[in-house]
């Protein structure tokens, strides 16, 4: 594997890096990698798709949806 070593790294990012790494219970190192393998892995287009998916809120029964609000709006403009 190869190493790698960034300098002249302002000293508020260095400090962000740090805390980031310590809110996520990681090491600095380990940090840093995640970063770099998040930035650079290329990303299929069916990922964000899947996220979106994984995301979505189920409204309960009978909940309003803002498709529904935007019609109700739009009728009352035309009316």
């Amino acid at each position: 594997m190869a190493q790698l070593t960034v300098r002249n790294v302002d000293d508020e990012i260095a400090a962000a890096l740090k805390a980031r790494a310590a809110k996520a219970g990681r090491s600095a190192e380990a940090e840093h990698r995640l970063i770099l393998q998040e930035a650079l892995r290329p990303r299929q287009r069916g990922d964000f798709f899947q996220a979106a998916r994984a995301r979505r809120i189920k409204l309960p029964e009978g909940q309003t949806t803002t498709t529904e609000i935007l019609r109700e709006d739009r009728d009352r403009a035309g009316a």
